[in-house]
């Protein structure tokens, strides 16, 4: 347990630690009413990034989540197998900045499928919508 708090709390990965505390404060946020999933799709386009399709908020958490577990998985693996040497704590500091591309491209992948929840266009009406909106109308 002490290896994983000084995982999660050293440099740099403390960086995505503290990315992690503040996407879960924003999740609490949206479960108690506060925000909305959507708060942020005004701010920012994601499909130049390739996670286009899903709101902000759903890209960048995932984002984050995945960068904190390689970076942190990366140096758990490092602490356990690599002998402690200059080499490993250069590979230590090195790991959580070379996990964010692998993380982009995790996340572009995770993504893609949920992309079916969260439609940019609302579908036709159904037929019951549709005669009900002629009968109210007539």
């Amino acid at each position: 347990m002490r290896t994983l708090l000084s995982a999660a709390t050293g440099p740099p990965t403390i960086l995505l630690t503290t990315a992690l505390v503040v996407v879960l404060c924003f999740w609490l946020l949206v479960a108690a009413g506060f925000a909305s999933v959507g708060s942020f799709d005004a701010d920012a386009n994601l499909r130049a990034w390739g996670m286009g399709g899903v709101p902000v908020a759903v890209a960048v958490s995932t984002l984050t989540a995945v960068a904190w577990l390689l970076s942190v998985g990366g140096v758990l693996l490092l602490a356990v197998c690599a002998p402690p040497c200059p080499a490993t704590g250069l590979l230590r500091m090195v790991l959580p900045v070379a996990a964010l591309p692998v993380a982009w491209r995790l996340t572009c992948l995770f993504v893609r499928p949920l992309h079916r929840l969260f439609p940019d266009e609302p579908g036709p009406p159904e037929r019951g919508e549709a005669r009900d909106h002629v009968d109210h109308a007539a």
